[in-house]
C-alpha cells in the first residue's frame, strides 16, 4: 500500500483516479522538488491536479491567481466536495468576510487560496501575505501575461512584483491550455521563472471531432442539430449580442431548453443564466466569448460557433469547453464570408485603453496575423486537426479520420477555365466587391444589387451558371491561398487581382471539391440501450443530490464517472471505489445512494427479463 503522503495515494484518496494523466506526475514532482515550472496542457488534461496535490503536501499555503470569480468559486466547491479545505478572496466578499478568511488562513485551516490578479493592487493584501508561509504561487490561464496572446490582461503583470516582495521566494508555477512559442517565452520572462521545467503534453484532444460548415443558413443548421442531440449540454458562440439574442429566440421558438449570456445583460441575469446552464437546468447556452473562461462544466457534448472566432487560440479554447470529461464531443464552426467582415470590424474597434501607446501597433499586427490563420482554417480542405496542431508548433500527423474534412470524400477537378472567368469577373468589378457579388455574378443571379452596379452587363455574368455556389466558393478560396486573387484586410473585404501567371501555364488548375460526406459513426461508451436507461437514472439521482447541496451536478460526478458506474455496476463500497473518479470522500458521501440505485435497477431488470421469458 502506498504511503498517503505520496502523490499517487493523494490522487486516489481525494480525486478517485488510479493513474496520472500524461504530464501530471512530471509537473507535480518538479514542484515538490522546489523548482519553477510552466505547464502547457489542453483543456481537460487535469492542470489543476498538478498544483493542488503539491499544495496539499507543502507545509505552507498555495496562492492561486485565477482570472475569473466563477472559476475560483467552482474550484473551491469541487475541492470542498472532495474534503479538501480551500478558500477564495474576491470582490463579492465583504471586508468582514475577507477578514474571516485571513484569520482562518493564518490559523492553518486552508492549504489553497484563490485570488484574482486585481487583488494584487490591494495594499492590505500585500501586507497580509508577507506574514504568511507561502509555499507556492500558481498562475492559472498564464497566457493572459503575454501581449502576443489572445487574452492579454495588464493586471497579470503585477504578479512578478508581488512574488519579489515576499520575504521568502516561493515556487512559481504557470498553467495554460494554449501558448505559441512567442507566448511561452513571454510568460517565462514576465513571471521571471527561474530555470523552469517546461511541460507541454500536446494539443491533440483526441475525443473532439472538429468540423467546419460553409453555410448561410446557420440558424436552421443550429436548430436542426440541437433537435438531433436532445438532452445534451451544448454551447453556441456568437460574435455579437444581436446574434446571441437572434439564435436564443430561434431556439425558444423551437421549444429548446436554452438560455443566453452576453455583456448587455444585467449582472444578476448573467449570473442566473450561467447557473441555469452549469446546474443542468438549461441544456443550451447561447453566448458571446464573454462566457466560458474558467467554466469547469465537464459534460458539454458539443460547441457550435455561429461566427468564426478571431484566432485559432480563441477557437481552440472555446471549442475545448466540450468534452472536458474525456468523452466524445463535437466542435462545429459555421463559416461565411460575412464572418470576416464582422471580425475585422470588431478588431478595428478593439479597446486599447489598458495597452501602452507603443504596444498598440504590435497588438494590432498580431491580431491581424491570428485572424488570417483563422480564415485559412475555415477555408482549408486538409485535415482540421492537423491544421490546429501545426499552428501550435506540433508536427503533422496526417489525416486523423476524425474531423469534418477527413470525413469528406473529395474529387480533384481541373477548374482552369472557371478560374479564368473568376479573374475576368474580378477585373470587371475593378476590385470593388467581395466574394458574394463575384459568385452571384458568375452564376447569373437576378438581384437588385447586381442590376444597380451593372454586373448584369458584365461579360462574365452567368458564365458559370452550372457551377454550385459551394464549388465556386471553394475555387475562389483556393485562388486566394495560391495568390491568384487577393482578399483585402479592409472593413468590407473585396477581391482584387493577384499574380495570375500560374493560369497562363499549360498545366491544369486542380481544385479539391467535396464529393460526399462519410457518415461519422457515433461513439458511445454505454454498452446497450438497457445501460442507457441506467445512465439516465443515475443522472437524475446526481441532479437531485446536486440540488440538495447547491452545487453543479458535474462536481458530484462527471458523465465519464457515471458511464464507468454503468459499465461496472458496483454492488459494494469497495467496488464503488474502483469506479474512475470516485475518491474516499465521495464514496462515503454518495456511495450508498448510487449503489442502492444500481442494485434496485438490476433487480427490476432481472424481474422484467424473467417475466418476458415466461410470456414466451
Amino acid at each position: 500500500m502506498n504511503n498517503i503522503n505520496e502523490p499517487i495515494s493523494i490522487l486516489k484518496k481525494y480525486y478517485g483516479y488510479d493513474d496520472f494523466r500524461e504530464g501530471q506526475e512530471s509537473v507535480i514532482n518538479t514542484i515538490l522538488e522546489g523548482n519553477d515550472c510552466l505547464a502547457i496542457m489542453p483543456t481537460g488534461a487535469g492542470k489543476s491536479i498538478c498544483y493542488q496535490i503539491p499544495a496539499l503536501m507543502f507545509d505552507g499555503i498555495t496562492i492561486v491567481i485565477s482570472p475569473l470569480i466563477s472559476l475560483m468559486q467552482d474550484q473551491v466547491k469541487a475541492l470542498k466536495s472532495a474534503q479538501i479545505e480551500a478558500c477564495y478572496i474576491n470582490s463579492y466578499l465583504t471586508d468582514l468576510e475577507i477578514a474571516k478568511v485571513f484569520a482562518d488562513v493564518s490559523a492553518g485551516k486552508y492549504k489553497i487560496m484563490y485570488v484574482s490578479p486585481e487583488r494584487l493592487d490591494n495594499v492590505k493584501f500585500w501586507e497580509y501575505c508577507r506574514s504568511l508561509n507561502i509555499s507556492m504561487v500558481t498562475v492559472d490561464e498564464a497566457h493572459c501575461l503575454s501581449q502576443w496572446g489572445q487574452d492579454f490582461r495588464p493586471s497579470y503583470l503585477r504578479i512578478s512584483e508581488f512574488v519579489k516582495r515576499l520575504p521568502k521566494r516561493p515556487v512559481v508555477s504557470g498553467f495554460t491550455a494554449t501558448a505559441t512559442a512567442a507566448v511561452k517565452n513571454d510568460i517565462i520572462k514576465r513571471l521571471e521563472l527561474i530555470n523552469p521545467q517546461i511541460t507541454s503534453t500536446g494539443y491533440d484532444r483526441t475525443n473532439l471531432y472538429y468540423r467546419v460548415e460553409a453555410t448561410t443558413k446557420k440558424e436552421k443548421y443550429i436548430v436542426d442539430y440541437i433537435l438531433q442531440h436532445q438532452n445534451q449540454a451544448g454551447i453556441i458562440y456568437c460574435a455579437t449580442r444581436k446574434n446571441v439574442e437572434k439564435i436564443y429566440e430561434a431556439l425558444i421558438k423551437a421549444d429548446i431548453n436554452a438560455t443566453m449570456y452576453h455583456a448587455g445583460l444585467s449582472n444578476s441575469n448573467r449570473k442566473k443564466n450561467q447557473d441555469d446552464f452549469i446546474y443542468d437546468r438549461k441544456d443550451i447556452i447561447v453566448a458571446t466569448n464573454a462566457f466560458g473562461m474558467g467554466i469547469d462544466k465537464s459534460n458539454v457534448r458539443f460547441v457550435i460557433h455561429y461566427n468564426m472566432p478571431q484566432s485559432i487560440e480563441n477557437y481552440y479554447q472555446e471549442a475545448g469547453r466540450a468534452g472536458r470529461d474525456g468523452e466524445e464531443a463535437e466542435c462545429t464552426l459555421l463559416f461565411s464570408s460575412q464572418d470576416i467582415v464582422i471580425n475585422k470590424f470588431l478588431l478595428e474597434n478593439k479597446d486599447f485603453s489598458n495597452v501602452s501607446h507603443e504596444d498598440v501597433e504590435l497588438v494590432k499586427h498580431n491580431d491581424s496575423l491570428r485572424l488570417k490563420s483563422m480564415i485559412e482554417y475555415c477555408q482549408t480542405t486538409s485535415c482540421l486537426r492537423d491544421y490546429i496542431l501545426t499552428y501550435f508548433g506540433e508536427n503533422k500527423k496526417g489525416d486523423c479520420n476524425k474531423c469534418g474534412n477527413c470525413s469528406r470524400e473529395y474529387k480533384v477537378a481541373d477548374m482552369k477555365e472557371q478560374a479564368k472567368w473568376v479573374i475576368n469577373c474580378v477585373a470587371e468589378t475593378k476590385g470593388s466587391y467581395g466574394i458574394n457579388v463575384v459568385i452571384k455574378t458568375l452564376r447569373g443571379a437576378r438581384s437588385s444589387k447586381l442590376i444597380d452596379i451593372g454586373a448584369v452587363n458584365y461579360k462574365s455574368y452567368g458564365r458559370l451558371k452550372d457551377e454550385t455556389e459551394v464549388n465556386l466558393r471553394t475555387l475562389i478560396n483556393q485562388m486566394i491561398c495560391d495568390g491568384l486573387l487577393v482578399q483585402t484586410d479592409s472593413k468590407y473585404s473585396v477581391l482584387r487581382m493577384g499574380n495570375i501567371d500560374r493560369l497562363k501555364q499549360a498545366e491544369p488548375y486542380n481544385v479539391k471539391q467535396c464529393k460526399s460526406v462519410k457518415k461519422k459513426a457515433p461513439s458511445n461508451n454505454i454498452k446497450d440501450k438497457k445501460d442507457e436507461t441506467l445512465f439516465e437514472l443515475l443522472r437524475k439521482l446526481r441532479l437531485r443530490l446536486a440540488k440538495e447541496e447547491g452545487m453543479p451536478p458535474y462536481i458530484v460526478f462527471s458523465d465519464k464517472t457515471l458511464v464507468d458506474m454503468v459499465n461496472k455496476c458496483p454492488k459494494t463500497i469497495d467496488e464503488f471505489l474502483d469506479v474512475s473518479g470516485v475518491g474516499q470522500a465521495k464514496a462515503e458521501k454518495y456511495g450508498d445512494e448510487f449503489i442502492g440505485a444500481i442494485v434496485e435497477y438490476s433487480r427490476n431488470s432481472s424481474k422484467n427479463m424473467n417475466l418476458h421469458e415466461n410470456d414466451c
